[in-house]
């Protein structure tokens, strides 16, 4: 077959082959890619495909930005190392000054940046042991719903048990707490009462001396859950999460590592409730479009010694070139108005057809950060009583969306939730093919599962 154009399918049928059965995304999306401009994608054989996932958020300037390449292939030229382990560098220098000179409260000036190996799980692992090291003590608490990452420690702070029950032995000393939901309340109430619950029963669980939990060395939160099917966490609830640790000394963890980096219309998601943590983790989109993961923290929390916590590629030049483009552009105010006026409009628009079909639970979601839970009308209903989630009916939305030429992933819980990725600067063209793609596939499906 030299010389002649290969197909999608010769591409799968390889990958099939040689390629661990771990693979997630061929399966959904069975194309093999040639091109990427801004929002779109170009398979081997020419079909065009608008992008609505986007490197599971980590694209956050969309494909091939010109600023963002520029600054790759400058770098590149100039005769400059690409490769520099923790050393330092004008470009890794100038990387950690904007960072530091955006973050929010009184971090801004009392912060330590610690480069990880370039995937949001080790960010999460490294501040795990920072957090262990600088409190002496071992446990940790999560939320039901989060996911912190596919690694040993933070596979174990993961609430996806399908992820977790074919892997022994995780991290020990983990303690789940429930996480406020609306629609699915995990106390049945729902509403002002379902935070409240959430809220008091956190409390009471780290200050009951009969409770049979210790004083954890940190909280890890996310404040949209991600993978958990885009659950933001109520403001009253992150404010009691802060208030609480901060009372008791325990290290709050935001993972910012989907929700953060300009997503939900702030640089961070947690700034809509006001509050500061102790640690944040980034990755993700911190890179502009290569691998890059860091963990910032207060620097009291700076109690160990070198070498702690080490990775061979924590000095990724491209990264923070690229990164350092992304974040100048995603902090500017009139950035993040776009993006929240984007997601607000798309949101209002998915309301919308939610009042028009039965298969839609709910929409929900901040900035450019959405997801839709998709239900079975036929089926029974819930402790809200809402219709249960159905991860079929989600699964048929998002082959019949790839077939129209929309990438979308999905997730939450039993993978109801379709879920919005898309680039920032997304044009409000794109969001109009989009929205007439999902819309058309949602009434199609929801005339078949109520006729």
């Amino acid at each position: 077959m030299n010389g002649t154009k290969k197909s999608n399918q010769y591409y799968i049928g390889r990958q099939n082959d040689f390629e661990s059965s771990a693979r997630s995304y061929p399966r959904k999306f069975p194309f093999a890619l040639a091109k990427a401009r801004g929002s779109w994608v170009e398979d081997v054989e020419g079909n065009r495909y608008l992008d609505f996932l986007c490197g599971a958020g980590t694209l956050a300037l969309g494909h091939n930005d010109d600023e963002v390449n520029q600054a790759m292939t400058d770098l590149i030229t100039s005769g400059a190392p690409l490769h520099t382990l923790d050393l330092t560098t004008p470009v890794k220098d100038r990387f950690v000054q904007t960072i530091l000179d955006n973050l929010p409260g009184d971090l801004k000036d009392n912060a330590k940046i610690q480069f990880c190996s370039p995937s949001g799980t080790d960010a999460t692992d490294a501040a795990i042991k920072l957090c262990k090291t600088a409190t002496g003590r071992g446990t940790v608490i999560a939320f039901s719903g989060g996911y912190h990452g596919m690694g040993h420690g933070a596979l174990a702070l993961t609430g996806n048990l399908n992820a977790k029950t074919h892997v022994a032995n995780l991290m020990p000393g983990v303690q789940f707490m429930p996480f406020p939901n609306s629609y699915r309340c995990p106390f049945g109430l729902g509403g002002e009462a379902g935070v409240r619950a959430a809220c008091t029963y956190f409390e009471n669980l780290l200050k009951d001396p009969e409770s049979g939990v210790t004083l954890p060395a940190a909280v890890i939160i996310e404040a949209i859950q991600g993978e958990g099917g885009v659950i933001p966490a109520p403001v009253e609830f992150l404010r009691a999460v802060r208030r609480v640790t901060k009372e008791l000394g325990i290290p709050m963890i935001c993972d910012e590592i989907q929700c953060g980096m300009g997503r939900s219309g702030r640089l961070f998601a947690f700034e809509y409730a006001d509050i500061t943590p102790d640690v944040i983790l980034a990755s993700k989109a911190i890179g502009g479009t290569q691998p890059m993961a860091v963990v910032i923290y207060r620097r009291e929390l700076d109690k160990w010694g070198a070498g702690a916590h080490a990775g061979t590629f924590r000095g990724n030049q491209l990264a923070m070139a690229a990164g350092t483009v992304v974040l100048n552009r995603i902090t500017r105010p009139e950035f993040l108005s776009e993006v929240v006026r984007k997601g607000d409009y798309i949101k209002s628009r998915l309301e919308e057809l939610k009042k028009e079909v039965s298969i839609i639970g709910d929409v929900r979601g901040k900035g450019l950060m959405l997801g839709i839970e998709f239900v079975d009308p036929r089926s029974g209903c819930d402790l809200m009583g809402h219709p249960l989630a159905s991860g079929e009916i989600a699964a048929r939305i998002q082959k019949e969306c790839f077939e129209n030429h929309l990438v979308m992933e999905k997730g939450g819980r039993f993978g109801s939730v379709m879920r919005c990725l898309c680039a920032l600067n997304v044009t409000d063209e794109d969001i109009e093919t989009m929205l007439s793609i999902f819309s058309g596939v949602v009434r199609r499906v929801d005339a078949d599962v109520t006729g």
